[in-house]
């Protein structure tokens, strides 16, 4: 469970304060595939950097995995980041010069890559269509290409908490619809906690957890 207590932010910009945040308080269930649906300006991409130790609250705290992000250092800020979050942004932060595996593996080439790791990369494209396109650079790919294998990236430290920003948001409709199918699968599959931020409800099932923002607080009105 991801239990958010308080959490304010407010962001200095110049001499001017703005408060993305204001006291929310929430709970998100361990295993849910939730959206953070809201207006533009709710806060919606704050409180998922904030949840994903991206950025830090003005006030309150997250409480993620069992761990109050307050009380980790710097080191396991970053440790936490790397070995228990997988992100999925709507810009796909692919590396131009890498193909589709070397950019699934982009987090672990500093440590040097193990037979083993490579083979889980490869198939985990296989797993989302990629599998003929596997030594194609970005250039080479459709952007719903590009974000699958964003999405293979994202899952192959088999993280507990994938948390996803706006992840269709530079595709067409129907390109979306398959991405969303195949984050579905995989969150099935591995069983973890998915967290995604969307202005397309759309994508929403019945069965899905919906937290619903407005000017920084938590909406108790219908999300659709």
């Amino acid at each position: 469970m991801i239990r958010i207590t308080n959490l304010s932010k407010v962001h200095h910009r110049g001499e001017t304060e703005v408060a993305a945040l204001r006291g929310l308080t929430c709970e998100i269930p361990s295993g849910a595939f939730t959206f953070i649906v809201g207006p533009s300006g709710s806060g919606k991409s704050t409180l998922l950097y904030l949840i994903g130790a991206l950025d830090q609250p003005t006030s309150g705290d997250i409480e993620v995995l069992g761990r109050p992000l307050s009380k980790l250092t710097a080191l396991e800020r970053d440790r936490f980041r790397r070995d228990d979050v997988g992100f999925v942004f709507q810009s796909f932060n692919l590396l131009s010069n890498l193909d589709a595996v070397d950019n699934v593996l982009v987090p672990y080439l500093p440590q040097g890559i193990a037979p083993s790791l490579r083979e889980r990369a490869i198939s985990l494209l296989n797993r989302v269509g990629m599998g003929k396109r596997l030594h194609h650079r970005p250039n080479q790919l459709s952007g719903g290409e590009q974000q699958r294998v964003a999405i293979a990236r994202a899952l192959l430290k088999q993280p507990r908490l994938i948390l996803a920003d706006e992840p269709t948001g530079e595709l067409d409709s129907a390109t979306g619809a398959e991405v969303f199918a195949w984050l579905r699968q995989l969150h099935a599959e591995q069983n973890g906690t998915v967290i995604v931020v969307t202005h397309d409800h759309r994508y929403i099932q019945p069965q899905d957890n919906i937290l619903k923002l407005r000017d920084g607080r938590l909406d108790e009105a219908p999300a659709a």
